[in-house]
């Protein structure tokens, strides 16, 4: 059933009784909010002082917290333009994500790649690849949290782990807001968002509702690639007696695509910097009828009960259902003297996944041998399911980049419509985990905590079994993860923190290793300066990953699970009112990245070891900046520029992909208090740069210039 009509009755029925009644006062209750959302008034910087999020289950501050955290709340979000959550995470130190198609959402930072950088929705850690780019106007604020975070976060993180969360409805007072705007090829929003009191005041129950919707279209910098995207959330919190509250929360989003870009083909010969032909920059070698789709639904219920005034509750029950089809020619390649393309891997897939599960955390605050602490203990049970459908065929055929046809996709010798299941993975995970924070003195605290994990896979083959691929196939793993750390608040806006965390990671597929682990030590310092006018983070870290598989070089053939990677680096951010009408803010990171031990076979089918090279897609340095400013009350305007250092496109670092900087520049004009235009340039010198690279190699280009211009409407 299409959700969208009812949705749209639902906007009706709620925007009509926004406006017939009058607005209703705010209740007082006990509980605490559900969610610290961004706003839109609030002074720009790093907010110290706002909650970690999911950096900790206890409720502390980002200043409290012994860790690197980062957060882009919803003040942040709109103020630097992210379109998406991925450029949201962009602002962040150290953070490098695009999305090229078939990896989903594509992270690197702190010298670490794909599944070892954990992405999680409202505190929800999800398999496969859900981490596409979602229009930011339904979430609220994006969290990051550097290096090995297994015990918040669950198996994987070793990296790092980054949280996207969803607005929820909350006690504010009534509000209407909207966005539309319209950009360079034909890029369109059309968004609002309503929150509202639902009862009225001296109700025994006081129930709250919000709704964002977003609608999305755009024609794509490349040619014959469009796209059409919906997303939408819409939640209700209901306090139901002084002490206990209800939150249910539905998300819903739509995507589709219509011959998706799958890279640009790099110059012959290949060899240390790669190059494309700039003319056909624009060119798009997937077939007329590539598509890409994507439907997710969620579904989230939130109890938060107060026991009494140092004991809270927290339960979260969740459906998470979501299929995604690929059908594409994936893979372009220029023949020896540049004259042509080659075109081959015709690839149609369908991914199915179901996740249930439900987390419970208990935190309590007392005191231990005189000492102030707090306590967060829980448990967390989840079943992941995903069923792959692929068809893959060679696709061999030859362009010319200068004039062709794309073709049909089921033209292709050995391509068929329809879905035929290959394999169903089920994996299932049982967590119970602590946290405490004992304050040792009025300066001095401790963090600690531990978590283990039961996970266990249960494969089924869908096609013909033999002795290798058997009907049913199982595996577990039961990982112990970890962190001890210390802060001490040298003064009262300044203090100096180390930690040490652990993070364990499941091997890949069904081989039957153990899990890989990771370790990191970090210091840094959360502190602010010149009379609270500036605030400033700074942490240096060094991260080792251990006992993940490699080819084995006795046999090309088979793996052995004795890799090891190490990255050592340093991040800053800082955010300084220079006067009362500029506002300066930036981070910069630096990272050294090599594997230790690190073995494959080579396209001669030979065995040869990597040992001191740098993973791939992994930049040795990632800036932000931005300057903005306040002409008057009603005139802002803003500069930003983003520098990413070269990567390299391959294991034998013989490749590699140039640097960029990336200038922007925005300026906006209240009319009144209610509605603001901006207009805004994204890349302004049109710099011609790879996101990222591909194995192939290609180029998957990033955006060129772009103008836009919105309008903003806040009641």
């Amino acid at each position: 059933m299409n959700p969208l009509p009812l949705l749209a009755g639902l906007v009706g029925c709620l925007s009509v009784n926004a406006w017939a009644e009058t607005e209703v006062e705010s209740t007082t209750v006990n509980l605490a909010p559900i969610t610290i959302d961004g706003d839109s008034n609030a002074e720009p910087g790093l907010s110290l002082d706002q909650s970690s999020g999911m950096a900790s289950r206890l409720g502390l501050s980002v200043r409290d917290t012994p860790a690197s955290v980062a957060i882009a709340n919803r003040h942040d979000i709109e103020r630097h333009g992210a379109q998406n959550f991925q450029d949201a995470a962009n602002t962040l130190p150290g953070v490098n994500a695009s999305a090229p198609p078939g990896f989903g959402g594509f992270v690197s930072y702190r010298g670490f790649t794909s599944s070892q950088i954990t992405q999680m929705f409202n505190g929800i850690n999800v398999s496969g690849g859900l981490a596409r780019p979602v229009d930011a106007w339904i979430y609220d604020r994006v969290e990051l949290v550097g290096g090995p975070s297994s015990l918040i976060n669950g198996a994987g993180s070793v990296g790092g782990s980054l949280n996207y969360v969803t607005k929820l409805a909350s006690r504010d007072d009534q509000a209407l807001e909207g966005r539309v705007s319209y950009g360079t090829y034909d890029t369109t929003e059309t968004a609002f968002g309503l929150n509202r009191a639902l009862s009225a005041p001296g109700d025994d129950m006081q129930h709250y509702a919000r709704l964002d919707v977003s609608h999305n279209t755009g024609n794509g910098y490349i040619d014959r690639q469009e796209r059409d995207a919906w997303s939408v959330a819409f939640s209700v919190l209901s306090d139901l007696a002084p002490d206990l509250s209800h939150t249910l929360a539905l998300e819903y989003q739509d995507e589709h695509e219509d011959s998706p870009y799958w890279g640009t083909p790099v110059l012959n010969p290949k060899a240390g910097e790669l190059k494309i032909d700039k003319h056909n920059r624009f060119n798009n070698y997937n077939v007329e009828d590539g598509r890409y789709e994507q439907r997710t639904i969620w579904v989230r219920s939130i109890i938060d009960y107060r026991i009494n005034d140092s004991t809270t509750l927290r339960n979260t029950l969740y459906h998470l259902d979501s299929q995604r089809d690929y059908r594409n020619l994936e893979t372009y390649q220029y023949n020896a003297d540049n004259s042509a393309v080659n075109r081959s891997t015709a690839y149609q897939v369908r991914h199915q996944g179901e996740q249930n599960g439900n987390q419970f955390e208990l935190r309590h605050d007392n005191r231990l041998f005189g000492l102030e602490t707090t306590w967060s203990g829980g448990f967390e049970y989840k079943v992941n399911q995903t069923t792959n459908s692929p068809l893959n065929v060679r696709g061999a055929s030859t362009v010319n980049p200068n004039s062709f046809q794309p073709g049909h996709f089921y033209d292709i010798p050995g391509t068929r419509p329809g879905y035929v299941s290959d394999n169903t993975n089920q994996v299932s995970t049982q967590a119970w985990f602590a946290e405490n924070r004992l304050a040792l003195t009025d300066k001095l605290s401790l963090l600690s905590g531990l978590r283990y994990d039961r996970i266990d896979l249960d494969v089924t083959n869908h096609r013909e079994v033999t002795a290798s691929n058997p009907r049913h196939l199982e595996r577990r793993w039961e990982p112990l993860t970890g962190r001890l750390g210390l802060t001490y608040q040298f003064l009262p806006s300044a203090n100096v923190y180390v930690q040490y965390s652990t993070a364990a990671e499941q091997p890949g597929g069904t081989q039957d290793f153990d899990v890989s682990t990771g370790k990191q030590w970090e210091v840094g310092s959360k502190f602010d300066y010149l009379e609270g006018r500036g605030s400033a983070t700074i942490a240096a870290y060094t991260i080792e990953r251990k006992d993940f598989a490699v080819t084995d070089p006795l046999d090309p053939a088979a793996s052995i699970p004795v890799g090891q990677q190490t990255s050592k680096g340093v991040e800053l951010a800082s955010s300084l009112r220079l006067t009362e009408r500029l506002l300066l803010e930036g981070n910069v990171a630096w990272v050294d990245a090599q594997y230790d031990d690190f073995t494959e076979r080579n396209a001669a089918g030979v065995v040869v070891s990597r040992k001191g090279n740098t993973p791939t897609n992994v930049p040795e340095r990632v800036g932000n900046l931005w300057l903005t400013y306040d002409f008057d009350p009603q005139w802002q305007g803003g500069f930003d520029a983003r520098y990413v250092a070269s990567v390299y496109a391959d294991n034998a670092n013989t490749l590699t992909v140039p640097s960029y900087t990336l200038f922007g520049s925005f300026l906006s004009y209240k009319i009144d208090h209610h509605t603001t235009v901006t207009g805004r340039v994204r890349n302004l010198t049109n710099e011609v740069y790879a996101e990222f690279a591909h194995v192939s190699p290609a180029y998957y280009l990033g955006t060129p210039r772009t103008v836009e211009l919105a309008v903003q409407m806040r009641f």
